[in-house]
Parts: structure tokens; C-alpha cells; sequence
């Protein structure tokens, strides 16, 4: 959206943004609830002030948008806490802005709903704790209409995602530590003029990388978390977000029910108006992507029965997304929204992407990032291989994206990542998943000749698909750098991996194994395309669990070495089962 800074005292205006709904109390009181869209963290703060200035003519609201990447801080905020952004120059992190209300320092960016709630805190008998409670009981009911559990935590302020375990029980700072109880929404405090300027940030499909530069909320050790990150599939649109928003957090604040939401207020004409079956976009928590209706993105299923997703938590997750964030080093098991984060993180195991998280290349099936990508870090390699230290990793997967703007297209880079890792790391067996390289032999060559146990590059499809799903990629020269990769060393494991359901035939991928075999591959991985959002390759054909057994089936009659098939594999799945352990 564009600016929304309010004019001046004297010039006449309406408030900016989509109308969601106008709700009534009990008490009569109405709340107008409205989208923004994306607004400048500045500019939505002015025209909070000026709906508090006029708010005798403005009337109760909460507006609701999402903020360009910003870190904020507090009345409370504290200098140790913002971590890198103390210094006066921290370099590429988003901008720093102090602001004249409660909290510490945290961070606002795309795919997190802010709200702002300017309500007549008098009107309302002046009791800003139960009106903080009540706001916590709204955002509550919104994360269950997305498919979360949300708790409060009483001299905690916000709301929290808790392992089942600890369900109903008391939390201490131990819960918080172990990852057990992760924050998902914060709140900051203030009230001016009898007005209230409280806002709330929840985390929808937020990027949650930015936090690791500060102390989030002043809670040090403090997980943040997400709706994409504790359910594991995609999520509604923000706007999306927002209509369920209105509806909870609207009605607990216009003192309806928050449970029941807008249904237990009354809506004015502006909310009739607009229907209850308004389409929404659903996507990425972006504003693209097909139309379905609020009520309607929540039960909505997307995939059938045997595509089953373990929601992430546990400590063993909780500490290598700590780890991994410590790193600053980028992991597939986020950027590609892989299926089995869970599992694997619990594990204590990543598949980490070397080289940025931003692609040369622009695949119809792959989520990573496609644009510009940025200089390379030469203290990445020496990063990766502490955190495969501390998570004690006794096998990494290390890929990276299409780097073609380089001059040896990243394979200098996989190399020196190999070297580090066997260096700090020597029990430790590295597989690389790399890109074709352009097909340059060379390349190949650099990276099969660095200590690394398995060199793996997949195939992806079909040959008959490879213009739609990979434009920037051939079949035969895919081929070539497993054959390559064999020749320079032999005793060199090859791997590759195939996704199914975009319209490939069973005989083509049998005729793709074939040919894996001809070039002496060892390892094949079989899975099940997912869409990642739809901007992407949609799924021609969901394959049934007997139909992978079938096929890893006839993979192993055809002599690999090892075979993975099922609807949730991916290229890492189990990789460290693929290879005999380390000997040093």
C-alpha cells in the first residue's frame, strides 16, 4: 500500500485502508478494524498519533498491516540487548527506530501481522491490564483459527506456542531455554491521552533470522517462532491473516467474546457490506496466489492423507535452530520449506546452504529466492564448520544455490566449506549437493576432489519436463556431472534425486534410473512434488505410498547401492544412513 501519513490537523480526511469490519459491544462502543497492507513503520506511527489527537471524531480502531524490515525499541529497552545494532553503524541490518512506549527492542518485517489498537481506555473503566489480557485472548483465537495452540504466560507478556507436555502446566525461564515454550506474538504497551497505542506483532510466515542480531523482547535465550514454523504448511495470505485478526482480536476488544469473535458482535453495515464470503489470497503469507475465503483457509485440505507433516518442536529441534541462527549461515530446511525440518532438526542435523539465500536461478518448483544474489562471505565455510561442531554432527549436507554470476559458479566456495569442516571436524562425513556447474568439468572436478564422502546432484524430472520445471538446466549435461564427479574419484559416492507428481510418466522414471545407473550412481532419492506456493508448478498427481515402494522396488533390482522412496523424502532424507561412518 502506499503512504498512509495522515494530513494535517486541518485538512478533512478518512482513515486510509480496506474496511474489515466495524464491531459493537456490549456497551455500544463500535471498532472500526482496517488493512493497511504494507506501510512504512514511521508513517503507521504517525497516523497513530493523529488518531489519537482526534480521536473524539475517529472513534475506536485497529489497523492492521505489516511493516518494512524495522527494528524497535521501547521505553524499556536496554543497551545490552540490542546485540549488533548497538554500534551507530550496523551495517546491512534493517534500520533501528526508538520509539515512546513500552518494550524492548524486537524486530517487524514481511510476513508478520502488526496491529495497532487505539482504544478509549476510559470508556472502558481505565483497566489497561485486563485490556492487555484481552488482547492476548484475541491473538490467541486467531493462532487457533490458523491451526496453533497458543498459550499466555502470566509476567510474560505476548503469546507462546508450548510443547504438549507442558500443556496446563506452569512455565519458568527452563521452558523458554529448552525451546519448549517459543514466543509466537509480542505486544508492546502505551497509552496517551486516555488512548491506548498498543501494538502486537504475530509471526505468520515470518523470516525469523533477523531476531538472532538482538535480544528479542529482553528475553535473552528467548525462540521465536511462527504459524508457517509450528504447523509446517503453507499459511493464509496476510490479508487473509488479518480478516481472522478483525474477527478475534476485534471482537475480544470491543468486549465481545473472543472465542466466538465477530459472531458475538454486532457488525454495522460497513462489515455487511463487504461479506462474510469476501475472497482471500492464500499463499506464502504474500498477496498472491488463489482466492478462498477466511473461514475457508483453515480447513481447507491441501493435501490427502498420507502427506502428514510433524509440526516442529522438542529441544532437540529448539537447539539447532538456535545453532543454525547462530551460524548466520543459511539452511534448506527453511529457505525450500522442506517437509521434514522436524524430524531432521530433532535429529540434530541440517542440510546448510552455502552462497546466500538468493538463486541465479528461477526453477517452477523450487521456493528458494530468485534475484541478485549478494557478494560472497569468504567466512562462511569457517561458520558452517563451527556449527556442524557445536550441533556435533557426525554427517552435513552442504548445498547451495545457483551462484552463475560467479566466475568458478561457486565451486571454489563448496570446497573450501569441505576443507573447513574436515579441519575442525575430522569425524565428521561431508556430502555435497551442488548445482550442474554449467556443465564445466573443472568445477566438478574442484569439488569431488575436496574431502567430501558423497557428491550428490539431482536430476529433479524427467528429461520431457526439464523446459517447464528447470528452463535454466539439460538433462544430459545433469548426467554428466554425476559421470564426472565418478571419474575423478572412484571411490567417490554419486547421488541423486528425483521429485514425482508433475506429470512424468512411471516408464520415463524408470528410463531416468537406467540412465542414473549408465553414469555409476550409487544413491537415489524418490519424492513426492509439493507445491510451495501457487506462483509454483502445480501438482499434476499426488502418488500413493505403495506406488514409492514400487519404485524403490525396482531401483534396487536396477543395483543402486541405496534407495529412499516415499511421499516425504527429499534429497537429505536420512542421508546420514546412506554412508558407512567416518574412519580418521
Amino acid at each position: 500500500m502506499s503512504a498512509v501519513v495522515a494530513p494535517s490537523a486541518s485538512t478533512p480526511w478518512t482513515l486510509p485502508g480496506v474496511p474489515l469490519a466495524t464491531l459493537r459491544g456490549r456497551d455500544g462502543r463500535a471498532l472500526s478494524c482496517r488493512w493497511l497492507g504494507r506501510v512504512e513503520f514511521t508513517e503507521a506511527l504517525a497516523l497513530q498519533e493523529r488518531i489519537v489527537r482526534e480521536h473524539a471524531t475517529v472513534g475506536d480502531t485497529l489497523l492492521l498491516l505489516e511493516h518494512d524490515p524495522v527494528y524497535t525499541t521501547g521505553r524499556g529497552g536496554r543497551a545490552e540487548h540490542l546485540g549488533l545494532l548497538a554500534a551507530d553503524d550496523h551495517g546491512t541490518q534493517p534500520p533501528l527506530v526508538r520509539i515512546n512506549r513500552g518494550g524492548d527492542v524486537t524486530y517487524h518485517g514481511p510476513g508478520q501481522l502488526v496491529g495497532y489498537a487505539l482504544v478509549d481506555l476510559r470508556a472502558r473503566g481505565g483497566d489497561v491490564h485486563r485490556f492487555l489480557r484481552d488482547l492476548e485472548a484475541g491473538l490467541i483465537a486467531t493462532a487457533r483459527a490458523l491451526g496453533v495452540e497458543a498459550v499466555r504466560w502470566p509476567g510474560r507478556t505476548g503469546i507462546w506456542v508450548v510443547d504438549d507436555a507442558l500443556a496446563g502446566r506452569p512455565l519458568d525461564e527452563t521452558h523458554m531455554l529448552a525451546g519448549r515454550a517459543r514466543k509466537l506474538a509480542s505486544i508492546g504497551i502505551g497509552v496517551r491521552r486516555g488512548v491506548t497505542m498498543h501494538g502486537f506483532a504475530l509471526n505468520v510466515a515470518l523470516d525469523l533470522t533477523p531476531f538472532a542480531a538482538i535480544v528479542p523482547c529482553g528475553l535473552a535465550g528467548v525462540r521465536m517462532t511462527s504459524i508457517a514454523l509450528e504447523t509446517g504448511r503453507p499459511v493464509p495470505a496476510l490479508d487473509a491473516v488479518a480478516e481472522l485478526a478483525a474477527r478475534h482480536v476485534g471482537a475480544a476488544l470491543a468486549g465481545a467474546d473472543a472465542e466466538t469473535g465477530a459472531e458475538a458482535a454486532a457488525p454495522t453495515d460497513a462489515a455487511a457490506e463487504r461479506g462474510s464470503g469476501r475472497d482471500l489470497r492464500v499463499g506464502r503469507g504474500t498477496s498472491t496466489g488463489d482466492r478462498m475465503s477466511a473461514s475457508e483457509a483453515t480447513v481447507r485440505r491441501r493435501h490427502p492423507e498420507w502427506i502428514r507433516v510433524r509440526v516442529p518442536g522438542g529441544e532437540g529441534y529448539a537447539r539447532t535452530r538456535a545453532i543454525v541462527a547462530e551460524s548466520g549461515v543459511a539452511t534448506v530446511c527453511e529457505e525450500a520449506r522442506c517437509p521434514n525440518v522436524a524430524e531432521c532438526w530433532a535429529h540434530g542435523t541440517a542440510t546448510f546452504m552455502l552462497m546466500g539465500d538468493t538463486c541465479t536461478r528461477n526453477c517452477g518448483f523450487c521456493a528458494v529466492h530468485h534475484g541478485r544474489p549478494q557478494p560472497l562471505d569468504p567466512m562462511e565455510p569457517y561458520r558452517l564448520a563451527h556449527a556442524v561442531r557445536k550441533l556435533g554432527l557426525t554427517h552435513v549436507v552442504v548445498t547451495s544455490v545457483d551462484r552463475d554470476d560467479l566466475p568458478d559458479l561457486g565451486a571454489g566456495h563448496f570446497a573450501a566449506a569441505a576443507r573447513a569442516i574436515r579441519k575442525l571436524v575430522p569425524d565428521c562425513q561431508v556430502e555435497v549437493l551442488t548445482p550442474d556447474f554449467q556443465g564445466r568439468r573443472a568445477c566438478v572436478e574442484e569439488v569431488a576432489a575436496s574431502p567430501i564422502a558423497v557428491y550428490n546432484h539431482n536430476l529433479e524430472t524427467v528429461p520431457r519436463l526439464y523446459k517447464r520445471a528447470r528452463a535454466g538446466a539439460r538433462y544430459e549435461r545433469s548426467l554428466d556431472v554425476l559421470r564426472f564427479a565418478r571419474e575423478t574419484r572412484p571411490d567417490l559416492l554419486t547421488k541423486a534425486g528425483l521429485m514425482l507428481g508433475l506429470g512424468e510418466e512411471i516408464d520415463e522414471v524408470l528410463a531416468v534410473l537406467r540412465d542414473l545407473r549408465s553414469v555409476g550412481c550409487d544413491i537415489v532419492t524418490l519424492g513426492q512434488y509439493l507445491q510451495p506456493s501457487k506462483k509454483h508448478l502445480p501438482v499434476e498427481r499426488y502418488l500413493e505410498p505403495r506406488e514409492f515402494e514400487e519404485l524403490g522396488a525396482r531401483a534396487r533390482e536396477l543395483g543402486f547401492r541405496h534407495v529412499e522412496s516415499g511421499p516425504l523424502v527429499r534429497s537429505s532424507y536420512h542421508a546420514w544412513s546412506h554412508v558407512p561412518p567416518a574412519h580418521t
